[in-house]
């Protein structure tokens, strides 16, 4: 009964059978025969079909609300058992945005040298993106804005504010600066984020609290994109602190701290509301927690006291709060 559950998930996901069939690695037919038996099985048609995927029915809506919840109380069962013989093992979805992957890859880094049986899969989302691939189980965990963006059902817990830099050749007149103010930056031909971004949303707020309006000349949702554009000395580009410690390098690059931001942005682990959690979502908060506390997160600002409804209970006692 899970892999019917679990092919029905995927289609809703894939919203076709082929790719669904894919992700599988099934073919089409013993998809489409494992969805009938599911039908047969719950007396009720769960897709429109037609020539081809027609989408779900209100049964099939219904049906996927408690697919995805069965088919990650069947994980967890698995987690649980396996970590009592073997230890961590597995696989760990980590959904994570596009200013956060320096970070994930150092703790995907720190995951798998502890549990050296445990893979980790980390994809570049958005936030809002985030949000919906842990209500539905798509994803394990994520590391998201945690300021601006509803988390829906998940729970939060702060690992560093974001901070921000210029990127410039040094042939630009900021180069030679200690700072530089955004209000300096009114006029300046930039390559930003695209505006579905939350990180570009960010910046246009701080823009907007200094008066000013940005039109950038290029736009990319790719860091690498921006600071090759830099590169080029067209223009300049203004990227998270975590992202210019690994990827802003080259000879011709300066790196200006800004100044007058505003308040600043958290970033924090997303995890599914759930009492109680895997051993292996127990891992990696934990595991994340000594990277945010230990000199791993230098060069971000220091986080300021935990706000009420951020801080994750320990797995043993109390439930944890929600968001």
């Amino acid at each position: 009964m899970i892999d019917r559950l679990e092919m029905l998930i995927a289609l809703a996901r894939e919203g076709h059978f082929g790719r669904a069939a894919e992700s599988l690695n099934i073919s089409q037919p013993s998809l489409s025969a494992g969805i009938r038996t599911l039908e047969e099985h719950l007396g009720v048609q769960l897709v429109h079909r037609s020539s081809r995927y027609g989408g779900l029915t209100p049964e099939g809506q219904s049906a996927l609300v408690w697919a995805r919840r069965i088919v990650a109380d069947a994980r967890q069962l698995r987690e649980e058992m396996r970590a009592t013989r073997h230890g961590l093992a597995g696989e760990l979805r980590l959904a994570v945005i596009p200013t956060a992957l320096t970070w994930a890859a150092r703790l995907a880094a720190a995951m798998t040298a502890r549990h050296p049986r445990l893979r980790l899969s980390v994809l570049s989302r958005s936030a809002r993106e985030i949000n919906g691939m842990i209500e539905s189980f798509d994803a394990d965990a994520g590391i998201s804005y945690l300021d601006g963006e509803p988390a829906g059902r998940a729970l939060r817990v702060a690992l560093y504010e974001e901070s921000y830099v210029l990127v410039c050749t040094r042939a630009s007149p900021f180069a030679g600066r200690a700072v530089v103010g955004w209000n300096e930056l009114g006029e300046a031909r930039l390559a930003l984020m695209t505006p579905d971004m939350q990180n570009r949303r960010i910046i246009n707020r701080i823009f907007a609290d200094h008066g000013l309006t940005p039109r950038p000349e290029i736009e990319s949702n790719a860091h690498i994109t921006l600071i090759a554009s830099a590169a080029e000395g067209q223009c300049m580009t203004i990227i998270p602190r975590e992202i210019a410690r690994s990827a802003a390098v080259g000879p011709n690059l300066v790196l200006v701290p800004l100044e007058g931001a505003g308040a600043a942005h958290r970033v924090g682990l997303i995890l599914p509301d759930r009492d109680p959690r895997t051993p292996v979502l127990d891992a990696l908060l934990a595991e994340a927690r000594r990277i945010a506390d230990g000199a791993g997160h230098a060069g971000s600002a220091p986080l300021p006291p935990a706000r009420k409804g951020d801080q994750i209970a320990p797995r043993q006692g109390r439930k944890a709060g929600t968001t």
